[in-house]
């Protein structure tokens, strides 16, 4: 029987191919061209142009061939075009969920960790007492056979009820989340690119609930004049519109998701960089860019009482820092009793997951 071998490490053969590498520029350049994947290509060109990326033996027609021949492309006999695929897509999510949050592994599932005792997967090392109701399966043989030992002794050994120990393990529950995603005018102004590090914290989040808590649900809703549902493999094409922010339409939608979820756990996820400035009363759109309007204010405050009702907690993910803002940002959380975060774009992914992680009812400004 051979024991553990040990051999001399060699760094190069920890080192990526330059497939790989390429791969990974690749995935980057698909977020911030919406999944773009002729703009993409043109992009990688001319980065190669620039910085030598291929080589004599390897180049980038050899590149383009291996992402057909992997299973990330597929060509459109009638057109031409290269498309996605659905590969791609969870490729491009998981590159996210790498960069943001870290690698992880799979786990079991409902892996969301609670303080109340139940049936679960976690084993508590403390023990108590049977009592009716409790499972076979939760009883504690070992313990239970020493109370029968030293109450009985071991001559005229009997395990009667008084001697069984029961070992709980602790309950983890399940949660429903709705990430609502600002798709606004305003999310590319000002020579800032807004939607793209929420398009990457939007899809590490999906990949992390699918691989970790497969029991949990994700809903994604993107809001402009309008709010509407997005699909988890069709954000990596999101891109921002000619739109005002209608956050009440989003609550909305989000509410109305949450309303259908049977799960008592749930949370909403708002990520924006500005004021509400539009309402959608009837069929006719009622706008105003110039300061903060209390009528858009009021339903929007409106609706975070109604969550409050409904035990859903709001948190508001600000990903611009102006001062008139904070005042809204303000109210509206009170109102909800959620929490606000003032997040830089490169913060962002970390204050969603830690939020996302512990669930605790703190709010930060």
């Amino acid at each position: 029987m051979l024991g553990h071998r040990f051999i001399k490490f060699n760094p190069a053969d920890n080192q990526q191919s330059l497939f790989e590498q390429l791969l990974n520029i690749f995935t980057q350049l698909l977020t911030y061209t919406s999944g773009d994947v002729a703009e993409a290509l043109q992009w990688m060109n001319e980065l190669d142009k620039q910085y030598q990326l291929t080589n004599p033996e390897y180049g980038m027609g050899d590149f383009i061939e291996d992402l057909k021949k992997n299973g990330y492309l597929q060509e459109n006999v009638v057109t031409g075009n290269f498309d996605l695929t659905a590969k791609s897509e969870q490729t491009i999510r998981k590159k996210s969920l790498e960069e943001i949050f870290g690698k992880l592994k799979k786990t079991k599932s409902g892996n969301h960790t609670t303080f109340k005792p139940g049936q679960g997967d976690e084993i508590n090392p403390e023990t108590r007492p049977f009592q009716f109701g409790d499972m076979l399966e939760q009883i504690d043989f070992t313990q239970s056979i020493r109370n029968a030992q030293i109450n009985h002794g071991i001559e005229s050994f009997s395990m009667r009820e008084d001697d069984l120990q029961i070992r709980e393990t602790d309950f983890k529950t399940q949660t429903s989340t709705v990430l609502m995603i600002d798709i606004s005018h305003s999310m590319i102004l000002y020579g800032e690119d807004r939607i793209t590090p929420a398009k990457k914290v939007a899809m590490a989040l999906s990949e992390l609930i699918t691989t970790k808590y497969p029991k949990d649900t994700l809903d994604i809703v993107v809001f402009g004049n309008d709010a509407w549902p997005v699909e988890i493999k069709d954000l990596p094409y999101l891109q921002v519109g000619p739109y005002h922010t209608n956050t009440v339409a989003g609550l909305e939608l989000a509410m109305d998701i949450l309303r259908r979820r049977k799960n008592p756990n749930k949370q909403i996820f708002m990520i924006t960089d500005g004021k509400p400035t539009c309402l959608k009363i009837g069929k006719k759109y009622y706008k105003n860019s110039f300061g903060i309007d209390r009528k858009i204010l009021n339903r929007c405050i409106n609706l975070a009482a109604q969550c409050k009702k409904l035990k859903i907690p709001i948190t508001t993910f600000m990903i611009a820092s102006d001062p008139y803002l904070q005042k809204f940002v303000q109210e509206f959380t009170e109102m909800n009793q959620g929490k606000a975060f003032f997040a830089s774009l490169d913060k962002l992914g970390a204050f969603i997951f830690k939020d996302f992680e512990s669930g605790k009812s703190k709010t930060v400004y």
